[in-house]
């Protein structure tokens, strides 16, 4: 199941110097606790809701504050008990790097650093240097291999501090979901698709996926079942489908039956803790049940349960990054590369028959079953584009961002994007190891997907424009 919660452990830290009860001066702690006591608070203040907590060390001593290696033990066992996903390292003033490294190394989860803009000039003494520590603490903690972020050194009300928190705390959600993957696969492979082949055994000794397997005979059984179980409710979603989609010549019988699909699916994610599904489409589910699942993939969106169609396990695994980088704010598109404007050189149709969320439908369009498959336009606005894929045991992870644009109408659901150069992505596609299986998700995410890839070894960042 993918969660978007996050406890982060904040640790401020300062210098501490042999000295006598109260040293004054360069490093006086009083301007670090100063720090600290507007820093904490305000963190707390400004960035807890319902999916972000933090976890202070205001038990540890007066101060609240870690300057000792000699408490730097009962600090990561107090952060191992609260069970934080994160740390925040906040330097106070020039601080400790060797105690920040102690902790971070020992934790060993993603981890943050940043010290607030030096403000305390007075008397032609420098109170805090908090920069110069934040020089000293990266490479401690690079020389104990702690993978970690930065926020440029600034003041906590800038921009530039709200931006960095928000993007670590996604990458901090990618890092924990992708670190525990759980995919229900139902069905196998379709058999001419040998580009989305993956290899499970890898994927699972690498990163730890958990791939779930669901037979076609298991779910001819299931959906018979649920056709009677449901027949009430069938009869009332069949009244909203109409409603909503222009559904053709298509008779109610087939309908609800491509309906009892998006009660299959909610089913199989609800029994087992997963709301990703990586679902053969249009083969075995067809012959099987006589109906196309493409509608209840389109449907599903709403409940937050998402299924990646054509059996693309690669696919699937860049929709859980991309959820995860939006912390299930935003909602994965799977538009596929699928043919040149005619009247664009650098605009392509991403494209795909049925399963993009109605939620981002254009408004000024009334959505249709073509072939039985929804069919929509998306509304125009910028969006992120990416892929997991692996060629020779590598794995790397597309990115970059594109805009819409106009483009000849078409049916399924769709959007036409414009890129910078079109030609070298295509290239980029053709010769690197990608298929044109695309996730896309509204916003821009590419810092947080390049910057996920500092914490996972075996996974390379790929600008999709380089």
């Amino acid at each position: 199941m993918l969660t978007y919660n996050l406890k982060i452990g904040l640790l401020p830290v300062r210098r501490w110097i042999k000295e006598p009860p109260k040293r004054y001066g360069i490093f006086q702690s009083d301007y670090a606790v100063e720090n600290k006591n507007i820093c904490v608070p305000y963190i707390k203040e400004h960035y807890t809701d319902e999916m972000t907590s933090f976890v202070d060390i205001e038990w540890l001593n007066e101060e609240g504050v870690l300057c000792l290696e000699e408490d730097c033990d009962k600090v990561v066992e107090y952060f191992k008990e609260q069970k934080i996903d994160a740390l925040f390292v906040i330097n106070c003033n020039f601080g400790m790097e060797n105690v920040v490294g102690l902790v971070a190394k020992k934790l060993n989860i993603p981890t943050l650093l940043w010290g607030p803009r030096d403000r305390h000039f007075e008397n032609d003494i420098r109170y805090t240097d908090t920069q110069c520590g934040l020089f000293a603490m990266s490479k401690q903690l690079k020389r104990a291999n702690v993978k970690f972020s930065y926020i440029e050194n600034c003041d906590i009300e800038s921009e530039v501090f709200d931006k960095g928190i928000n993007q670590f705390f996604s990458v901090a959600t990618m890092v924990k979901n992708f670190k525990d993957m759980r995919v229900l696969q139902v069905g196998t492979r379709i058999k001419p698709f040998k580009s989305i082949m993956y290899n499970e055994l890898e994927l699972a000794e690498k990163f730890g996926l958990d791939v779930r397997i669901f037979n076609m005979a298991e779910a001819m059984q299931d959906l018979t079942r649920l056709y009677k179980e449901k027949a009430v409710q069938l009869d009332e979603d069949l009244v909203k489908l109409k409603a909503t989609f222009d559904c053709g010549n298509l008779d109610d019988e087939y309908l609800k039956k491509m309906l009892t699909i998006v009660y299959y699916y909610e089913e199989l994610a609800i029994k087992n803790d997963c709301n990703i599904i990586s679902s053969e489409c249009w083969t075995g589910i067809t012959l099987g049940w006589g109906a196309n699942p493409c509608l209840a993939m389109c449907l599903l969106n709403d409940k937050n349960i998402f299924v990646t169609c054509e059996w693309d396990m690669h696919m699937t695994i860049t929709n859980i990054l991309l959820l995860s980088a939006s912390r299930g704010k935003c909602k994965p598109i799977q538009g596929e590369f699928t043919t040149r404007n005619p009247d664009n050189d650098n605009s392509e149709l991403l494209w795909h028959c049925g399963p993009f969320p109605m939620e981002y439908k254009d408004e000024n369009v009334k959505p249709f079953l073509y072939n039985t498959k929804p069919s929509f336009k998306l509304k125009d606005g910028e969006y992120t584009i990416s892929r997991f894929q692996c060629e020779n045991g590598k794995y790397y992870l597309l990115g970059g961002k594109v805009k819409t644009c106009d483009g000849p109408k078409t049916f399924g659901t769709y959007m036409w994007v414009e890129f910078d150069n079109l030609p070298k992505v295509e290239r980029k596609i053709i010769e690197g190891p990608y298929i044109h299986h695309m996730t896309e998700i509204p916003g821009d995410y590419t810092a947080e997907l390049k910057e996920f890839c500092k914490y996972i070894d075996e996974v390379q960042y790929d600008d999709i424009n380089s």
